[in-house]
């Protein structure tokens, strides 16, 4: 069997069949077996799992996990993946290859009861979209176990609200920085360190506000203001002036003096219902 982690048959199976990778695609495959399964690992996956893997490439990732799920979807938008990622899974009944871009492709059709398992190894022009995409509604996922940037994974566990990805990841889940992935293990080598981070999907939201999308308006309006004072950002964006921004704001016990990315989801919801007209 063809092992894609294998820096020697990856080159052969690409060469076979006339690939070469691209930057702007985020095109970086693990090729460190020992890392590989580490990330495997930490999917935590039981029998009875549905699994919706992101970016399968050539089946890196596939062929450690598909195994030991119930039902693997591996969705790859490079349609010059499509041969050789099937003659690596090949063997493996529970797996279908599907050819899409993840962000058009219809999530709630491929698993109508939520619950999956989400699996990959995400270029980082995707993070943003994708994490939207997968968790703004329901049915939602049981859990993300994917590889990103580390800069990336390290905004996503922030002990606060340190950007409005932040925000957005961990009012769906709870976010656990796994173990860093050096360059040097990925071909080609991209310029910075990766991470494996695992968000577990909350059973309901961290926020209890009427219109989600209302208040991720407000969150990124009021990052939009990350360098002024609170006080100042909501006085200006409400046109109540800083002053009664800031009254407001004591009352809700934060000092109008805080920026957007010290406060917490707590805090967050408060501001929300406080200044969302």
């Amino acid at each position: 069997m063809i092992d894609p982690a294998d820096a020697a048959q990856l080159e052969t199976l690409l060469r076979k069949h006339h690939i070469q990778l691209k930057h702007g695609l985020g095109q970086n495959f693990l090729v460190d077996p020992e890392i590989r399964d580490r990330a495997a690992e930490a999917a935590g996956l039981t029998g009875s799992d549905e699994v919706l893997e992101v970016g399968a490439g050539v089946g890196t990732l596939t062929i450690a996990l598909a195994p030991h799920c119930k039902r693997w979807v591996a969705v790859e938008f490079d349609k010059r993946f499509m041969r050789p990622l099937r003659s690596v899974v090949g063997e493996y009944a529970n797996v279908q290859v599907v050819e899409a871009d993840i962000l058009k492709y219809d999530v709630g059709a491929a698993f109508p009861a939520g619950g999956e398992i989400v699996a990959g190894n995400i270029p980082y022009n995707l993070t943003g979209g994708l994490i939207r995409k997968l968790l703004d509604a329901a049915p939602r996922p049981k859990r993300l176990s994917l590889v990103v940037q580390k800069e990336v994974a390290e905004r996503w566990t922030a002990a606060t609200g340190a950007s409005l990805s932040t925000v957005a990841v961990q009012v769906f889940a709870v976010a656990r920085l796994g173990f860093t992935i050096p360059a040097a293990a990925f071909t080609p080598e991209p310029r910075v360190d990766s991470a494996l981070v695992t968000l577990e999907v909350r059973d309901r939201p961290a926020v209890d506000v009427a219109d989600m999308n209302s208040f991720f308006r407000l969150v990124e309006a009021v990052f939009q203001f990350r360098r002024k004072q609170l006080g100042n950002a909501l006085g200006m964006m409400n046109g109540l002036g800083s002053t009664a921004a800031g009254l407001r704001l004591r009352g809700l016990g934060i000092a109008p003096e805080r920026r957007a990315q010290t406060l917490s989801l707590l805090e967050w919801e408060a501001v929300y219902k406080a200044f969302a007209r």
